[in-house]
């Protein structure tokens, strides 16, 4: 595998998502909390790269060939 493997357009490395700011939660308990959210997106991109990292084994282990 080399670098441009890596770089493939038609199948990018996932991207984590953005964390919330700490003043965007207002911490009345809202049933939709930005950071409910976020722990979902972050759990999300996790297994999301986990499978692009196994499409991709080259990037765990940093090897190129």
């Amino acid at each position: 595998m080399n670098s441009a493997d890596l770089d493939d357009p038609a199948d990018p490395m996932p991207q984590p998502p953005q964390e919330p700011a700490p003043n965007e939660c207002c911490g009345s308990g809202c049933p939709l909390c930005v950071l409910d959210l976020y722990a979902e997106e972050l759990a999300r991109y996790r297994t999301q790269l986990a499978a692009w990292k196994l499409r991709h084994p080259g990037y765990a282990t940093g090897q190129s060939t």
